[in-house]
């Protein structure tokens, strides 16, 4: 999908389709206003009989208005002028883009960015949509032997009262770039085990850096092996499937400036291991490596956008199945950190190897550290499918985050990573145990991975929720990409 904004009359511009908003009781957006004058007031006597109400997601579609360039005019309700907030506005933007995608438009024309939303800037109304509109024209198909058409609407210009100024157009260029990486992050968590193996993920982190000119090296078992990675080898062990250890250096800032590292978990597929989940639903399981895929989703969007800053990308990648060579409960196995972990339940795998992947990250001597995991069914349980859970060792990290998320609308909560959650950890036999009970699951996993990044700030993200929806509309959602170069590109405007 292409994307362009632009100073036009909304009247004049000839399109496949053109959109404004009606406000419920009838009252016209500025560039409905224009619409209405030029139709000899169509727009307003259709909702002076009621064909319209402005009710928040509506939508009405007019063909042939006359005096109108567009082949068509979309009214898409805005709710209550007084009550119009991001909600509402992310609605309406929903309800636009479902209409569209049901006609035969190749191209639209949207003048709902330029509408006034409550404590959001210019910028947000613009990458919210783009987002929106990505979302709407996404597909998942490739794999079926008679795919379904591609959607027609491949055109989207944001019209506007004014000239857009430079930082509109960065706007727009950004969200661009924030929605291809959301692509490619869906595309490879919705692709089945397999074929998104350890080695496949491997390959499009190299695709990654030759594409945008990043560094790419690729450690295999022998060389985690040397390093003393016994807790992620000690998960791969059951796997046909090599375990890969992949990272990818993308140098936009001062070579004085220390990194940031994103951290992201790539189990391609998790059974379990020898403590085997139920089969309901095992099949989303391949969905336990969308750390990862936000993580190379993430690296491909700010190198299209050329920020200046240094980001390093860490993937640890294998699977977790059931063999011979399995670990086993009660296995003692040593991190790369030279602690002993006693391996209680082999389900909770993600974080044997994010371990020693925290530890190997210091090798580049970070600024700041962030690891993004489905790591735990209890974080669903806490905060549903709707925030990540947020961890961190310093609560400056942790607001950046959080802004950054809800700025985005890739939204975040700060959870607890107290002390007093630490002992549900200890271990009669090794310096630790890598599960903590029922109690505070999501948060003792955290405390886990805190064990193993005192050297430098950091944070986790728990997108065991946020990563997938599972149902009639089962896919991955591409979160937190949103997020992450939100985070990134605060950064790196930051004196």
């Amino acid at each position: 999908m292409e994307f362009s904004i632009k100073q036009s009359s909304s009247e004049k511009q000839r399109s496949g389709c053109v959109v404004v908003g009606v406000y419920e009781g009838g009252k016209l957006s500025p560039a409905a206003q224009a619409l209405d004058k030029a139709a000899a007031h169509r727009l307003s006597d259709l909702i002076a009989r009621g064909d319209m109400d402005g009710k928040t997601g509506s939508a009405l579609m007019l063909h042939n208005v006359a005096n109108i360039a567009a082949e068509r005019v979309l009214l898409v309700g805005l709710g209550k002028a007084a009550e119009f907030a991001a909600r509402q506005f992310l609605d309406a933007l929903r309800a636009a883009f479902g209409a569209l995608q049901k006609t035969a438009s190749k191209d639209a024309a949207l003048y709902l960015s330029d509408l006034a939303v409550k404590d959001r800037d210019e910028a947000w109304r613009i990458k919210q949509t783009v987002l929106i509109a990505a979302e709407s024209g996404y597909r998942c198909d490739q794999l079926k032997s008679k795919p379904a058409a591609a959607p027609a609407l491949r055109k989207i210009m944001l019209g506007c009262a004014a000239k857009p100024d430079a930082a509109a157009q960065q706007a727009l260029e950004q969200a661009a770039a924030t929605a291809r990486g959301m692509k490619l992050a869906k595309d490879l968590g919705n692709l089945p085990g397999n074929i998104c193996t350890p080695a496949y993920l491997a390959d499009q982190a190299r695709s990654i850096a030759k594409k945008h000119r990043l560094k790419a090296t690729v450690l295999e078992e022998k060389d985690m092996q040397k390093l003393g990675m016994h807790s992620l080898l000690s998960v791969t062990r059951g796997s046909h499937q090599p375990a890969k250890l992949i990272t990818l250096e993308y140098h936009g800032g001062d070579k004085k400036h220390k990194p940031i590292v994103l951290v992201g978990k790539g189990l391609t597929f998790d059974t379990g291991g020898i403590s085997l989940k139920p089969g309901a639903e095992m099949d989303e399981m391949k969905y336990d490596m969308c750390g990862a895929a936000s993580v190379l989703g993430t690296m491909q969007a700010i190198a299209e956008m050329g920020l200046k800053l240094n980001v390093v990308a860490v993937i640890p990648s294998c699977e977790n199945m059931p063999d011979g060579a399995a670990s086993k409960p009660g296995d003692i196995v040593t991190s790369m950190s030279g602690q002993t972990i006693e391996i209680l339940n082999t389900d909770a795998e993600g974080r044997l190897i994010l371990c020693d992947a925290l530890t190997y990250s210091a090798r580049f001597k970070p600024d700041t550290v962030v690891d993004i995991a489905t790591l735990t069914g209890a974080c669903v349980i806490a905060l549903g499918h709707v925030a990540t859970g947020l961890y961190s060792n310093e609560d400056k990290l942790a607001k950046e985050l959080l802004g950054a998320g809800d700025y985005a609308h890739d939204r975040a909560w700060h959870m607890p990573l107290w002390d007093d959650y630490q002992q549900q950890l200890d271990s009669n036999f090794a310096d630790m145990q890598n599960i903590g009970g029922r109690a505070g699951g999501s948060i003792t996993a955290a405390c886990f991975l805190s064990r193993f990044t005192k050297d430098y700030r950091w944070a986790h993200l728990d997108i065991a929720g946020t990563a997938w929806k599972s149902g009639k509309d089962k896919g991955a959602t591409g979160r937190p990409v949103p997020l992450l170069t939100q985070y990134l590109i605060n950064r790196s405007t930051a004196k």
